[in-house]
């Protein structure tokens, strides 16, 4: 949500050529506790508007050089402008003009000479909603985030990975650039949890998958607890070598967090498997994951606490 909503006055931006009418307006929403900042131009405007990001703005539709109208289009063209209402205030009265000024985006509009008190009515209404609608969209997001987690690791969960690897595969088959993929899971972890408890084991859960998220650390990276004590790290734009070296760190950070347990490695350690590819129509994302889940497989044929990847031979042949 915009800060001044939370913290600051709410702030208008009132745009109107006419020095007079700038100054009557000012004087009236200041009373009521609004800030204010003029633009005399629609230019001047524009330019406000994209800096400020204002919680609502007041424009003249009658000005030299882009007329309110004008001005109106272009401030809704702008990205996150559809939170943002417009009053548009006009000495024109026709159906027409008003028509015209909710084509262009208007949320409502005031008549000259200006009403004072309907002006107020009509900002504080445009306010309210608008606030109400960022408090909705913030709570949906939220919502959506939560639908999206892991609530015991705080990872994303299946669901999204799900769709998260649907998006990126599509993305790198468009732009022809590599998908990594490291799948790994914590070695005798079902020992783990008969040994001490599991509560102990949601504990290790959460260690791990800390250490998880920090050995994929750029934007783009999903750290994913995929089920169990299995976990996916999926790296856009990232080679054979990168999905390799990403699996390594994870498995000797595990390692490093001496997580005692009775096995024969005496602590608790990861077993990975990286894969990596470039994606095509004629591939299927489903056999992608088999190989690097194989490569896992492979990992904990060899011993475990290790991360292992296919040979070339073995990815053209599955491919």
């Amino acid at each position: 949500m915009n800060s001044h909503a939370l913290d600051k006055l709410p702030l208008i931006l009132l745009i109107d050529d006419d020095i007079v009418m700038r100054l009557h307006l000012r004087l009236c929403l200041e009373k009521e506790g609004y800030e204010i900042v003029e633009a005399k131009t629609g230019y001047e405007g524009i330019e406000a508007y994209s800096r400020l990001h204002p919680d609502i703005v007041l424009l003249d539709a009658v000005m030299p050089g882009i007329d309110g109208f004008e001005c109106c289009a272009q401030l809704q063209s702008l990205i996150g402008s559809h939170r943002i209402p417009i009053l548009m205030i006009t000495g024109l009265e026709d159906q027409a003009s008003v028509d015209r000024a909710f084509a262009v985006g208007a949320a409502d509009y005031v008549t000259k000479p200006v009403h004072f008190a309907v002006l107020r009515q009509r900002v504080r209404r445009l306010i309210q909603q608008s606030q109400l609608q960022k408090q909705l969209e913030a709570a949906n997001q939220e919502l959506q985030r939560l639908v999206s987690l892991d609530g015991l690791t705080q990872l994303a969960n299946r669901r999204r990975f799900d769709e998260y690897f649907d998006q990126e595969w599509r993305r790198m088959q468009r732009e022809q650039r590599e998908l990594g993929l490291v799948l790994c899971d914590i070695d005798f972890f079902k020992s783990y949890n008969d040994t001490y408890g599991h509560q102990a084991g949601d504990r290790c859960l959460q260690q791990v998958a800390k250490v998880l998220k920090s050995s994929a650390r750029r934007a783009g990276d999903l750290v994913a607890r995929y089920g169990g004590e299995e976990f996916a790290l999926l790296l856009p734009n990232t080679g054979l070598a990168g999905a390799v070296s990403v699996a390594e760190l994870a498995c000797n950070a595990v390692r490093s967090l001496a997580i005692p347990h009775r096995s024969d490695k005496r602590v608790v350690t990861l077993s990975a498997g990286a894969f990596s590819v470039v994606p095509s129509s004629d591939q299927d994302k489903n056999v992608f994951v088999a190989i690097a889940d194989s490569a896992l497989y492979q990992a904990k044929a060899e011993g475990r606490d290790r991360c292992c990847f296919p040979t070339k031979h073995t990815t053209m042949k599955h491919l």
